[in-house]
């Protein structure tokens, strides 16, 4: 039986991050936002007029890290403190794992699709910007 994988496209991922984007200035921060694919490969990445340089990787890996994971960043960094389940994660996958808020899975009625990742404000600035794109595709699927 042939099987499918369900995954966000490139129109996808620019109407997030023209959603991110609008959430970035609202809040009066130039951001970096990235999304990947079902398979965390990047698609789109957009840095808006003077957005820090240093986001630009933690963006990138924060998308990739919640698509890895199937986790939001945040919960990650949560699991991650001395003592807890995960304590040490952030140095697996060749160090390439970002575990701080600001990346998250993209679902579709439960199925995850891809991520989306932000960088550049607070890490509670950054979580509100990647919800922000990620609200984007499931209120236009869900109509």
């Amino acid at each position: 039986m042939p099987r499918t994988l369900d995954t966000l496209t490139l129109a996808d991922a620019k109407q997030m991050l023209e959603a991110g984007e609008a959430k970035a200035t609202g809040l009066g921060i130039p951001y970096n936002i990235a999304v990947v694919d079902a398979g965390g490969a990047l698609i789109a990445f957009t840095r808006q007029d003077g957005a820090l340089a240093g986001s630009i990787d933690l963006a990138i890996g924060k998308a990739k890290t919640a698509r890895m994971f199937d986790k939001t960043t945040d919960y990650l960094a949560e699991l991650a403190q001395p003592g807890a389940p995960l304590f040490g994660i952030e140095r697996s996958n060749g160090g390439n794992v970002v575990i701080f808020g600001g990346g998250l899975p993209v679902k579709i009625d439960d199925q995850i699709i891809g991520a989306v990742g932000t960088s550049a404000g607070s890490v509670d600035q950054d979580i509100a910007v990647a919800e922000a794109a990620a609200a984007a595709i499931s209120q236009s699927t869900s109509t």
